[in-house]
């Protein structure tokens, strides 16, 4: 079975001073990912923003166990007030921000599919409340909402 290959490296962001973390370490595991950084990086609404420096825990459905949630981005942006707004960002694909669907058999790759559905359920419910404790946000970006594929109109 072949591996995916994403297009993975180490970010060297324009305006370092926005960035709150370690500078030579901002890694980013995905396009999807490196587009976000650069958007941070050249927003002037953005304040600070990190990479996987907020860590959650939660219990995994699958196993029982608790684990740590590296969030993808923690991104302190200034509102149109002029307050700092926290907002905790994941970047998924839209496929897994729904529950897969039974394919008429339970293949490897649905059973797969669904197991990963619980586990980011499980980790984005845990964000929800960290967040909600602390009065920030949390928002999961998808392919349609970083601007790389139409949003399907439905109808």
């Amino acid at each position: 079975m072949a591996k995916h290959k994403f297009h993975q490296g180490y970010f060297k962001p324009t305006n370092p001073q926005k960035y709150s973390g370690e500078l030579n370490e901002i890694f980013y595991r995905s396009s999807w990912e490196q587009r976000a950084m650069k958007w941070f990086d050249s927003n002037p609404g953005i304040v600070k923003w990190n990479s996987e420096g907020c860590v959650i825990p939660y219990i995994c459905p699958t196993d029982g166990e608790w684990h740590r949630y590296f969030i993808d981005f923690a991104v302190q942006s200034k509102k149109r007030d002029g307050s700092l707004q926290i907002t905790l960002i994941e970047i998924k694909p839209a496929a897994q921000r729904v529950e897969p669907k039974y394919p008429g058999r339970k293949t490897k790759t649905y059973i797969q599919a669904c197991l990963t559905y619980l586990k980011n359920k499980a980790k984005w419910a845990a964000a929800e409340k960290y967040c909600a404790e602390r009065g920030w946000h949390f928002m999961i970006l998808d392919e349609y909402d970083l601007g790389l594929k139409p949003r399907p109109v439905n109808g």
